[in-house]
């Protein structure tokens, strides 16, 4: 395939506060640039954040943020509101940023998000989308690459380059088709959700709800794992280190099982290492024994459902197939608009349903609140379904 790197700006590395500084000034007058970032997470709690690249069509540039000792100027750029930052799949990014300064870079316009509103696929990545878009193929070899070393050779400069490059070549393509079809509003509408704090906020109390195997286990034993759960959570925050370093998850729900009264107990669990019992085991029976004495009102249950009448669940099937073909005749993925769970949620009046909001509510989620009120009458056909809106009046 051809690769135009040769009509391409020169990307440029910076190293010293000076160098950044200058950069900075330049981007100053930008109304939007490409962004990205490199960092390793793999020993510890928080990313490390190891490189971040920023293009425009005139300049690419990768910052090194382990050489530079103040990189305020950067932040500042990137946390100037009156620029947008263009991003692919920016959740992680986004999570680095928020960890260093407790809130979000915005404006965000996330490419991913925006390819799958274009028909592209839900959650494409950056180097089919740039093959799609533009028919480059770009190279893969540094994927898993460390970061944190240095010096950074060319090849792994050019790579991490080609991350914002394209990415500023294929944003204007980008916004031209969205405006076409009128979706640029859907795509701000997901980046208000994306930059939300609350998204990248840590809650050690609910951490319990992503331990792999919880939701077999029974309220007696997950107000167990809610406790140590927490505890490990707090730990690796503390010490700045992966959680499953402390303990893995097959040994949390081993223990929430168990439901240990003495270290001894402990012992009798081929999976939890005896250095482990014995640095650790007595605080273990502790918070296994505060979990027990909680009222039963206090534990949790992760096996608590939804349920519908038999008429709601009638009404959910419905709904289900409005959304289907709202999907259908937009070129998307049904559930990009809403799933069984988003649409029981509106049945039950969750004011956080997505369905209630943005594009979601524009595109679906009215109408599906005017069938529930009565207001819209849906029906089946052979080929289609039937929408109709109901008449006031009486018979």
């Amino acid at each position: 395939m051809p690769d135009n790197r040769s009509e391409s700006p020169a990307s440029m590395l910076v190293t010293t506060s000076d160098e950044l500084e200058t950069l900075c000034a330049r981007l100053a007058s930008a109304s939007w640039l490409a962004l990205d970032t490199e960092f390793i997470r793999e020993k510890t709690y928080y990313p490390r954040l190891c490189l971040i690249q920023v293009a425009t069509p005139e300049l690419c540039a990768c910052i090194d943020p382990l050489a530079i000792e103040h990189p305020d100027a950067l932040y500042d750029l990137l946390f100037d509101q009156n620029i947008l930052k263009v991003m692919h799949a920016a959740r992680q990014d986004l999570e680095i940023f928020y960890h260093l300064r407790q809130s979000v870079p915005a404006p965000v316009f996330d490419t991913q998000v925006a390819a799958g509103f274009l028909g592209f696929g839900d959650q494409i990545g950056y180097s089919r989308l740039v093959e799609k878009l533009l028919g480059v193929h770009l190279d893969k070899a540094h994927t898993r690459t460390d970061w944190s070393q240095r010096p950074l050779s060319e090849d792994q400069l050019h790579y991490a380059a080609d991350d914002v490059i394209y990415l500023a070549k294929m944003f204007p393509d980008i916004v031209q088709r969205l405006d076409e079809q009128g979706r640029r509003d859907w795509v701000d509408d997901e980046a208000a959700r994306l930059m939300d704090p609350a998204v990248f906020e840590i809650d050690p109390d609910t951490c319990w709800q992503k331990v792999s195997g919880h939701r077999r286990l029974k309220p007696r034993q997950l107000a167990i794992l809610r406790n140590l759960a927490r505890w490990r959570e707090e730990r690796a925050m503390a010490q700045d280190i992966p959680r499953k370093w402390i303990l893995g998850d097959a040994e949390l729900i081993t223990i929430a099982q168990m439901a240990p009264r003495s270290p001894a107990r402990l012992e009798q669990s081929r999976g939890l290492k005896p250095a482990f019992i014995k640095r650790h085991g007595q605080q273990v029976v502790e918070l296994v024994a505060d979990a027990l004495a909680q009222a039963q009102a206090q534990w949790p249950d992760a096996r608590k459902t939804v349920i519908l009448s038999p008429l709601q669940e009638v009404q959910a099937d419905i709904m289900m197939a409005l959304i289907k073909y709202r999907a259908q005749e937009n070129g998307l993925n049904s559930a990009a608009i809403g799933t069984r769970k988003d649409v029981e949620a509106l049945i039950i009046g969750d004011p956080k349903c997505s369905l209630t909001s943005g594009w979601r509510r524009r595109l679906a989620g009215d109408e599906l609140r005017d069938f529930l009120a009565g207001r819209l009458r849906i029906q089946n056909a052979d080929t289609h379904l039937v929408i109709e809106k109901v008449s006031n009046q009486a018979p």
